[in-house]
């Protein structure tokens, strides 16, 4: 019976302190509305700006190498370091170091 006298769960035996306790836990963890789902939503919403803005940079260098494919030059140059293409009487010499070649038979 002494533990039920307890200077520390006096203010338990006030009903509206256990109230309010109950309420307090379950808004906080068992409602609709609970601090974890807001925490959860919260995460996803930073997630997303994350995202946003990586889409946001990609969108920049797309734009970028659109701007450089509208001209001429750019096209030739697109056209002689991706395709290997060459005017009519050129020669390509193609260089590969030892390092790039050993890591392509291994990408394949």
């Amino acid at each position: 019976m002494k533990f039920l006298n307890s200077k520390y769960l006096k203010p338990f035996k006030n009903i509206y302190i256990i109230v309010l306790a109950v309420f307090a836990v379950w808004m906080l963890f068992f409602d609709a509305h609970s601090w974890i789902f807001h925490h959860e939503l919260n995460s996803d919403i930073e997630e997303l700006e994350y995202q946003k803005e990586h889409y946001r940079n990609e969108m920049a260098k797309d734009d970028k190498a659109i701007k450089e494919l509208s001209t001429d030059e750019g096209i030739e140059r697109t056209a002689r370091e991706n395709y290997y293409m060459k005017k009519p009487n050129e020669d390509i010499f193609i260089i590969e170091y030892e390092d790039s070649i050993a890591k392509q038979k291994k990408d394949e």
